[in-house]
């Protein structure tokens, strides 16, 4: 019987993180996955879908990993592992489909000149936001970064209180929660500055019209013009083998293929992990779930009497938001965009629509269960900072599709018969062409450089990842009842559980989507603060942290 001090289960970036902290601070940590590969939604294949080509075939971009609290304490051990990040000073980029374009540089002037090229006065919107915002981004990506419910998250208030004062935070507050419209349309002038920075907001799973969506563009747009969208060289697998790398390293265990069914408890304290095949894992400290709250409190913890029937039925009513296409392109030649090229050509990700009504309607059209007629097109360029990871001379397009139906009822456009809502192999090429034949009009080699392309659809997602239901890329919705203080059910406190010395990350939690890897971290810390021995380990329970 195998025992560790910590058992993880799933290997997705939050337990990856965790497990390589513990294992820093000397625990033996045990990662076990039930898939036949590490990595959770980072999964890369070399082949795909050409052969010399390597794709990340779901999330690509790391900034809020290289921007956020974890790699600051991991990365002179991932460098000395060979992790290297690639980036720009065009992060982001915009084609709409009058023909306009936009750039988002990591250069202040560059952007304030190219809004205000768009609409005079924009660059100063533009450099007011940086400054005003800039200036509370530390209240709130410290509260993308703090267990909210603990000690800390008392001191991050008390810091907002004393930063902004009574009345200022009452209106940090209020701004925080209008929507992404809302901003922007009082913010900039102009149409175009609209196309480029609402589709952002769908990378947390949200529209432009719901609360919350204004805040969550903030944080992006100020998180891309100060990082920037790096990505690993050679694809996200090398930052998986290198976290892995720093557990086994020291002495600790990852496996694949093993598929935990069941978390063991005794006393109300969790003891350790059964897998499918009848195998019993101890944990001697903690066991960390980096699984989706049914899972956890539906499946994992079926019959465990520590949890109450109320933390059962939050679980249960967790819902989930919209499902994910992926499309991946091989080309002969790099795309060639028919309007800015020079600039688009050299952008991490171009956002193709026809701005934020048309970005607002495809989503309102996917949540109706429809194909929408003119999907907001995530264009990722990967190549354009990472040339390693195409052939000499070739391009490749890494297209998300975030405004698509898990379980399709019909076509907004009326041409596509969806049948039964099943993603078969015909609805999802045929859905594709779409998409492809509507890119065509913005990159004009795509139909004579196109040497191969692959398709995943919300169906394929699910498939490889349990986490992902019905597509969905972020785990669950990140409406403002799913979010921050309610993240994953208002029943539950941050990351701890019911059980003692059970802990729940990933996705499904605070801070929710984003490939940060954030949860992993808090509850590291957690685990650790609570080994701590004697009157300061109790105090630190009894408060949260």
């Amino acid at each position: 019987m195998a025992a560790h001090d910590v058992v993880l289960i799933g290997s997705g970036i939050n337990s990856l993180v965790a497990g390589a902290t513990l294992a820093k601070a000397g625990r033996d940590v045990g990662i076990y996955e039930r898939a036949p590969r590490l990595g959770g939604a980072i999964r890369t294949e070399t082949g795909t879908p050409a052969p010399g080509f390597t794709t990340d075939l779901f999330s690509c971009w790391h900034p809020l990993f290289v921007g956020g609290p974890a790699y600051p304490t991991l990365a002179d051990d991932l460098a000395a592992r060979g992790v290297v990040y690639r980036n720009t000073d065009l992060p982001a980029a915009a084609a709409l489909r009058d023909g306009s374009t936009a750039v988002l540089s990591t250069d202040a002037d560059v952007t304030a000149a190219d809004f205000d090229r768009l609409s005079p006065g924009d660059g100063d919107a533009w450099r007011s936001f940086l400054e005003d915002f800039g200036s509370r981004a530390g209240i709130a990506f410290g509260a993308l970064g703090t267990e909210l419910l603990s000690l800390d998250g008392l001191k991050l208030a008390g810091q907002a209180v004393r930063r902004l004062g009574p009345r200022g935070l009452q209106q940090f507050g209020a701004e925080g929660l209008e929507s992404a419209r809302t901003w922007l349309s009082g913010t900039f002038d102009s149409p175009t500055v609209h196309g480029l920075l609402s589709p952002w907001v769908g990378h947390e799973g949200l529209g432009p019209d719901d609360a919350l969506s204004g805040f969550i563009n903030k944080v992006i747009a100020l998180a891309l013009a100060q990082g920037g969208c790096p990505v690993p060289e050679g694809g996200g697998v090398r930052l998986v083998e290198a976290l892995a790398g720093i557990v086994t390293d020291a002495g600790g265990t990852t496996r694949t293929g093993a598929d935990v069914v069941a978390i063991q408890t005794s006393g109300g304290r969790a003891t350790g992990v059964r897998l499918a095949d009848g195998e019993v894992v101890t944990a001697r400290e903690a066991v960390l779930a980096g699984v989706t709250p049914q899972q956890l409190y539906l499946e994992l913890l079926d019959g465990v009497p520590a949890v109450p029937d109320r933390v059962r039925e939050a679980a249960r009513g967790f819902r989930y938001g919209r499902g994910d296409m992926q499309v991946h392109l091989a080309l002969s030649e790099p795309p060639r965009w028919a309007e800015d090229h020079d600039r688009l050509s050299r952008a991490a990700i171009v956002h193709v629509s026809d701005g934020l009504d048309s970005v607002s309607r495809a989503v309102n059209e996917a949540q109706r269960h429809q194909l929408p007629v003119h999907p907001t097109i995530v264009a990722g360029q990967p190549a354009a900072l990472d040339p390693t990871r195409v052939p000499d001379g070739a391009g490749v397009l890494w297209l998300q599709l975030q405004e698509t139906p898990g379980r399709p009822t019909g076509d907004a456009a009326g041409s596509i018969d969806v049948g039964d809502g099943t993603w078969t192999e015909g609805l999802r090429e045929r859905y594709a062409d779409r998409v492809v034949k509507e890119l065509s009009r913005h990159v004009t080699n795509l139909d004579s450089a196109l040497i191969a392309r692959r398709v995943l659809s919300p169906a394929d997602l699910q498939s490889w990842n349990r986490n992902l239901v019905d597509g969905d890329p972020y785990a669950g919705a990140c409406t403002i009842d799913q979010f921050l203080l309610w993240r994953p059910t208002p029943q539950t406190r941050g990351h701890r559980t019911a059980v003692d010395a059970l802990w729940h990350i990933g996705a499904s939690t605070h801070p929710g989507p984003g490939l940060g890897g954030a949860s992993g971290l808090l509850a590291a810390h957690q685990v650790l603060r609570a080994a701590e021995p004697g009157l300061l380990a109790a105090g630190r329970r009894m408060l949260g942290r």
